[in-house]
């Protein structure tokens, strides 16, 4: 049975935490972040798990974060590094949101913030453009297989996308 959790995907920089935490304010719900679980659990950045030992080490750790959303976590918003779409499980934790923008509309939205340049260099995938269009170009129609719900998030008020999905999530329960 799936369980009564929100699970945001989307390529990095779209928008995930912000929308989970306007979800926070307007539901009863809690919010977490699967970027945050695997941070605590290595107590060190994302970007040192990626140096130090690698993205296949670095998609274990989620591997291990999606068994324990699955099992422990109920009524809660899940934003999602992006490529936690991947999980084998992760129909079974909840109704999967794909958050949708154009690849020029997330680094406009990225540059657009007041700490672009931290936003930046926390996102290790993101400093070569050419590569990260490349990576974008693949998991757009990854994220739109593995999705249950697609909310366009480009150029939208945050308020309204958040009625949206809070519609469509009560929509198919």
């Amino acid at each position: 049975m799936k369980k009564n959790n929100i699970i945001l995907i989307g390529f990095m920089g779209v928008g995930k935490g912000t929308v989970a935490r306007a979800l926070v304010k307007a539901s009863n719900m809690y919010a977490i972040d699967t970027d945050d679980l695997i941070e605590s659990l290595e107590n060190r950045a994302i970007k040192k798990i990626f140096a130090t030992d690698g993205e296949a080490y670095f998609r274990n750790l989620e591997k291990k974060s999606a068994l324990w959303l699955e099992n422990s976590v109920e009524n809660t918003i899940i934003s999602t590094g992006g490529g936690f779409y991947k999980q084998e499980n992760i129909q079974n934790i909840g109704t999967i949101i794909y958050l949708k923008s154009s690849f020029e509309g997330i680094l406009k939205r990225i540059k657009k913030a007041p700490n672009a340049k931290n936003k930046l260099k926390k996102r290790p995938l993101l400093q070569n453009k050419k590569e990260a269009l490349k990576l974008y170009n693949t998991r757009v129609l990854e994220y739109e297989r593995v999705a249950n719900i697609v909310v366009d998030v480009e150029n939208r008020d945050l308020e309204l996308i958040v009625k949206e999905i809070l519609g469509k999530v009560n929509e198919n329960n």
